[in-house]
């Protein structure tokens, strides 16, 4: 999987970028299709303390999206990928229903 992490207006720390990198990782034994990840952090306004992430994940035939606020980068990040994680389970559910689907009209006609 491909990270693409970039930051608006200011530097990453490294201990951020690792935390992204390997909650990122994890994402992948829910879902083996994914190709790459966009993230975006930047601060909401200069006198807001809020702290934003984007992300938007591309897998095989989806583009999912996430966004997340909260007063520290690691938290939004966090509550950006437990949406990722919620949406990447929806996406699989609906492609196994799929396959159901095709397997049953497969074997419904003589």
């Amino acid at each position: 999987m491909h990270i693409q992490i970039t930051a608006r207006h200011f530097k990453v720390h490294d201990s951020v970028r690792e935390h992204i990198n390997t909650e990122l990782e994890k994402l992948t034994k829910f879902f083996d299709g994914i190709i790459s990840c966009d993230v975006v952090l930047f601060y909401e306004r200069p006198q807001n303390s809020q702290k934003h992430c984007e992300m938007t994940l591309k897998v095989k035939g989806e583009t999912l999206f996430a966004a997340a606020d909260s007063e520290d980068f690691l938290k939004s990040v966090d509550m950006a990928i437990d949406k990722l994680e919620r949406q990447l389970k929806k996406y699989k559910d609906k492609l196994r229903e799929k396959d159901k689907r095709v397997v049953r009209e497969a074997n419904a006609k003589p």
